[in-house]
């Protein structure tokens, strides 16, 4: 794979994932603005994993608290904080997991892959992001989630299998809405992504374990390497962001992108 592609994938991935601005979007703009192929399922996989490792890294002292709660959540003795978020966690990764287990055994994620829904989804969500963080209150932190928000948030998840929709956006945009200042909003958002990313990459990795070559292999090393930094560098810029200014900017950038879209499909 060139190397130019190789990066440009990683890079885009990379900082994409995590902005509520949709990854996929940039993904498929990008072969018709470059007349670049599809980048396959190696090095979606391989960026997948450089995303996750910058959002573990990015948030430890989280994903510390759950390791150190799972334990608990299986003898169900959730006697603390941390068994509370570990189980919260899980409660909200279910029914993302379970729908697209349907989508992937019926094809039907691959019914969706076209420029005009990502163009639609990605315009659409964007206004609904708005609407919820210039309504939602601010009144709860991340330290407030309990299970009735996790099951809504979950189930607003499951929407970014839409391609377009933001999987970060989505559930930034249902956290808002429950009254998660912007800051928590951001920060459960980012946890729930771990689970749903590794469970993605478990996915796709069985699919390609078997057919990866050494040429593959190194490429898959670029893309993990660039995508983790570039994602990194995206997490701590939102973060510090959201301590100053709302999600408008990235509102902004989603109707643009949407339209640029649009302009695409039909043209």
């Amino acid at each position: 794979m060139p190397i130019l592609h190789l990066i440009l994938v990683a890079v885009i991935q990379g900082i994409t994932e995590f902005l509520p601005v949709s990854s996929s979007g940039h993904l498929i703009l990008l072969p018709n603005l470059t007349g670049m192929d599809d980048q396959g399922q190696v090095i979606d996989v391989a960026v997948h994993v450089g995303t996750l490792g910058a959002v573990v890294l990015y948030f430890w002292t989280d994903v510390k608290r759950v390791l150190l709660g799972l334990p608990k959540v299986v003898r169900r003795q959730i006697d603390d904080q941390n068994a509370w978020l570990a189980l919260c966690l899980i409660i909200a990764t279910i029914p993302v997991i379970l729908v697209g287990l349907i989508f992937k055994l019926t094809g039907f994620d691959d019914t969706l892959r076209s420029v005009m829904v990502v163009g639609w989804m990605t315009l659409i969500f964007g206004l609904v992001l708005y609407w919820a963080d210039q309504t939602g209150p601010t009144e709860k932190t991340a330290e407030h989630w309990g299970i009735k928000d996790a099951i809504t948030m979950g189930l607003a998840q499951t929407l970014a299998l839409i391609p377009g929709t933001s999987r970060s956006g989505i559930t930034i945009t249902a956290a808002r809405r429950l009254g998660y200042a912007r800051g928590d909003a951001a920060r459960l958002a980012m946890l729930m992504s771990i689970p749903t990313i590794l469970a993605s990459g478990v996915l796709l990795g069985a699919e390609v374990a078997f057919t990866m070559d050494a040429a593959a292999a190194k490429d898959a090393t670029i893309a993990v390497v660039f995508a983790f930094i570039m994602a990194l560098a995206a997490l701590a810029m939102m973060m510090r962001l959201l301590r100053s200014i709302s999600f408008t900017p990235y509102v902004i950038y989603r109707v643009i992108l949407g339209l640029v879209l649009l302009w695409i499909a039909y043209a």
